[in-house]
């Protein structure tokens, strides 16, 4: 069975969140996910109870927002903030 979920509506606890993300290719941990729930800037997330569930669409559109524009060289970061 894959940990990332088939389904984008799919709610999962923070630890198989940080799971499915690693597995998608967004190494993420768990205490990641922790830290940003309470300072915010992580995915959005629901409570129930104690648990904070996530959902698998919006955290993988969380993740996916996160990424850097493909570069091919470290100095194109550096040029673009010197413009």
């Amino acid at each position: 069975m894959s940990v990332i979920p088939d389904h984008p509506d799919t709610l999962l606890t923070r630890d198989a969140c940080a799971a499915a993300l690693t597995a998608a290719g967004y190494p993420t941990a768990s205490a990641t996910l922790a830290t940003k729930a309470t300072r915010g800037g992580g995915p959005p997330f629901h409570r129930f109870g104690p648990r904070a569930l996530y959902n698998w669409g919006a955290a993988l559109a969380w993740a996916k927002a996160k990424l850097t524009p493909a570069r091919r060289s470290t100095s194109e970061a550096d040029a673009a903030r010197a413009a």
